[in-house]
């Protein structure tokens, strides 16, 4: 029965069957449709069945079905998936509104036409996005189909001839328009989203005059994303990026669509919260105002702000921004376009961590005159006598100074010249020993963050990416995602957001690693470019240096991990100020007992903190004069005996490296609050009080200084000097002597327990503080 249907049907579609049995199984004729076009730019509609149709020969097997053929035909050449690989070269050409343009075999009309500069109107669409085809506004007419297509979804084919300004193609995006604007509410006067809108661009632009609808619109209830993302779901036009956003880049399968049709929404289907760190980035990718910045919500409008191009240094991943400021406040933090860093995301401490730059803000110098005594205000001389006095009677090599993490590299030049004035060489960076700090390979990211999308199996240690460099981490996702790279972890059990092997969380894995007898080495081993990311965490142990000696053997044992045009050894720094402070010679905080000295010794009679609060009060003694230079009042201004107010990263033109090696500088958005001052200017008038003048007064003069020792931070700015492998191998080879002893069962831990206080800036923070309530991270 199920054989004399398909016939029927077959006979039906003009096909004829000769025998019901395969072996008797006669050609069968298939009757074509001719298309004929009436004119060049008109759709050609299909004609009457020719009265001599072309045949084909269609074998049928025992259940009557076609056979096909099973390999493709010659003139494919290459399969699908090829076609579209990035590295594809084939290039098609394509007419445009007149205008001919060769493009990539693959690529979409929407692309061609930015080629050519033809901006089509789009809501859905998105460079970093799938292809989704929800919105229709991109519509566009192709010679001889029978209706407009949408641009993003339609791959461009040779001679494919494209009209994106023809009457039939605003006729459509018009009425796409007005049947988008069918349920959206007037809110436009109270909408954070206004005068930045692209529905009110393009509703201006393609959009009708008047309206004809006269039914009561649509109303949707407003999901609770969290305590970043503020949700108005009436204004919601279903384009789905934050849906694609969340699933593609962020990792977190929360949003998705819920309903058909006119009862279609956008949640979470299971009321939960967005639970990401880089969940800020959907309110730029919304097109309307359905999901907008819950901090920003009714404080300014886009046309009264300044906007200043900056760095952002709450983590070291130096992600680009643009910062937002109105009467000399800070209002916003958006992201700024890098490829090679950020592409167009930044986390959610980047984006909102800002409000802690007015809150508990140091604006003037302060005084303890006893220790029984509060700090009291004074003036700024008064201020920098007491220092010069106190350094001028200590000895030199009872002065050490602590470098906090939001130090930049201007003020670290002039504190370590200040203090080698005073013959005291005890600078220290608020950062770990790790391998070596005589070579720049032991404490970068050699891959490079863009470099990390080359690698074919990764292995983390001690570090949980996702806390530490959510951006690095995304990218890692879309390479173990999309293309399958085998990632393997050794330390925290951390959620991740792709598929990874946890390998252990002891150090005992690590050795097995290093001595080539655990599993995944053969991977690594075989692995064209494979990366090995080293966390901080690890070196904060008391075995740091059995740590940093199975790292080493490693690096020796994996060929391939070093090699020519490749450096796979990377270490994730998590704070802006510590690749720059190794640059200048800083010497790494100590974390052990041993290389800190005996507490009862108090080994400094004078302590300098620039911007340190992560100070252990057990080693300092309780005659210690503590002088604390910073912007915020945390704990080492709480501890210190003199008070010097510094700016903040928005408050200053400063130099800060991020942890692949490349060196940035922020702007002065606004000014310091108060008395304030700019850290090295503050540096550079102590020395002068203290009859030590530091050999240069201006920004310029600084900056030619720090040339003379890393002249990478000044003459390289922007760009990565990567060191070259044969290089990094000499120096990260295994030292010769006893092996250092390693507490094999020690859990290897990442060096960032809470994404959103880690510093003095997000510890202020009222945003950051609703984060940890909600999220408890």
């Amino acid at each position: 029965a199920d054989r004399a249907g398909r016939r029927m049907l077959l006979a039906r579609r003009g096909v004829s069957v000769a025998a019901s049995t395969p072996a008797a199984a006669a050609a069968l004729p298939l009757r074509l449709r001719r298309v004929h076009a009436s004119g060049p730019r008109e759709s050609s509609a299909l004609q009457q069945v020719s009265e001599t149709p072309a045949s084909v020969t269609v074998q049928l097997d025992e259940e009557g079905f076609a056979v096909l053929p099973k390999t493709l035909p010659r003139d494919r050449g290459v399969d699908f998936k090829q076609e579209l690989h990035p590295a594809h070269t084939e290039m098609v050409e394509v007419i445009i509104d007149g205008h001919a343009v060769q493009v990539q075999k693959g690529s979409t009309l929407i692309q061609a036409c930015e080629l050519v500069g033809i901006q089509v109107p789009r809501f859905c669409y998105h460079e970093r996005l799938s292809v989704a085809g929800n919105c229709r506004m991109c519509l566009v007419e192709i010679e001889k189909a029978p209706k407009p297509v949408a641009a993003c979804a339609m791959p461009a084919a040779p001679g494919m001839k494209v009209f994106t300004d023809s009457p039939i193609v605003k006729k459509a995006r018009e009425g796409v328009m007005e049947f988008l604007l069918t349920n959206h509410p007037l809110d436009c006067p109270i909408c954070d989203q206004g005068g930045e809108c692209d529905l009110q661009d393009q509703s201006m632009y393609f959009g009708a005059d008047r309206g004809r609808t006269t039914e009561v619109r649509r109303g949707v209830e407003d999901k609770n994303l969290g305590p970043l993302i503020k949700t108005v779901m009436t204004r919601c036009i279903h384009c789905t990026r934050c849906v694609r956003f969340a699933t593609e880049v962020a990792g977190v399968d929360s949003l998705g669509t819920v309903g058909r049709g006119n009862a279609m929404e956008i949640g979470t289907y299971v009321e939960k919260m967005l639970d990401s760190e880089l969940s800020g980035n959907v309110a730029d990718l919304c097109p309307v105002g359905a999901l907008t910045s819950k901090p920003y919500a009714f404080t300014a409008r886009p046309w009264e702000l300044r906007t200043t191009d900056s760095i952002d240094v709450l983590d070291g991943f130096g992600s680009n921004i643009r910062v937002d400021t109105r009467g000399g406040e800070v209002m916003r933090v958006l992201p700024r376009l890098n490829e090679d860093i950020n592409e167009e995301w930044i986390s959610d401490k980047t984006r909102f961590a800002f409000d802690g730059l007015k809150r508990q803000r140091i604006d003037s110098p302060m005084i303890r005159a006893d220790a029984e005594d509060m700090l009291r205000p004074a003036s700024w001389r008064d201020a920098l006598e007491v220092v010069s006095e106190r350094l001028i009677a200590a000895d030199g090599a009872r002065i050490g100074a602590y470098v906090g993490p939001l130090a930049d590299v201007e003020s670290i030049m002039c504190l370590k010249d200040l203090l080698n004035s005073f013959n005291s060489e005890a600078v220290f960076a608020d950062v770990p020993a790790g391998m070596s700090t005589d070579c720049r390979a032991a404490y970068t990211l050699n891959s490079t963050i863009a470099g990390v999308e080359e690698a074919d199996a990764v292995l983390l240690i001690s570090t949980n990416l996702r806390l530490e460099a959510p951006l690095l981490n995304a990218r890692l996702r879309r390479r173990a995602f999309h293309d399958g790279v085998p990632v393997a972890a050794i330390g925290p059990d951390a959620a991740l957001t792709y598929d990874y092997t946890h390998l252990g969380q002891t150090a005992q894995t690590l050795l097995d690693l290093a001595a080539g007898k655990h599993p995944f080495f053969d991977v690594l081993a075989k692995a064209e470019r494979p990366l090995v990311l080293v966390g901080t965490g690890a070196y904060e142990r008391p075995d740091a240096e059995g740590i940093a000696w199975a790292v080493r053997q490693l690096a020796s044992t994996c060929k391939p991990l070093m090699q020519q045009g490749w450096n796979g050894l990377a270490t994730v720094q998590p704070t802006a100020a510590a690749v720059g402070a190794l640059d200048l010679g800083l010497t790494p905080i100590p974390f052990t007992a041993e290389e800190a000295g005996d507490a009862d010794e108090a080994p400094y009679d004078v302590l300098y903190l620039l911007g340190y609060d992560s100070i252990n009060l057990d080693r300092i003694s309780p005659e210690a004069f503590i002088v604390y230079q910073g912007h915020h009042g945390d704990l080492g201004a709480e501890i210190a005996d003199v008070v010097l107010p510094g700016a903040a990263y928005t408050e200053k033109d400063a130099t800060y490296v991020n942890m692949e090696g490349r060196a940035q500088r922020t702007a002065r958005a606004v000014s310091p609050p108060g008395e304030a001052r700019d850290d090295w200017k503050i540096i550079r008038a102590l020395s002068e009080v203290s009859c030590k003048t530091l050999p240069y007064s201006t920004l310029d003069g600084v900056r030619e200084r720090i040339s003379t020792i890393a002249p990478q931070l000044v003459d390289g700015l922007e760009d990565v000097e990567p060191v070259s492998p044969e290089l990094a191998r000499a120096m990260l080879a295994v030292p010769p002597g006893k092996k250092p002893s390693v507490d094999a069962a020690g859990p290897l831990e990442s060096s960032v327990p809470n994404f959103y206080m880690t510093d003095c800036i997000t510890r202020a923070s009222t945003t950051m503080a609703s984060c940890v309530e909600a999220f408890g991270k």
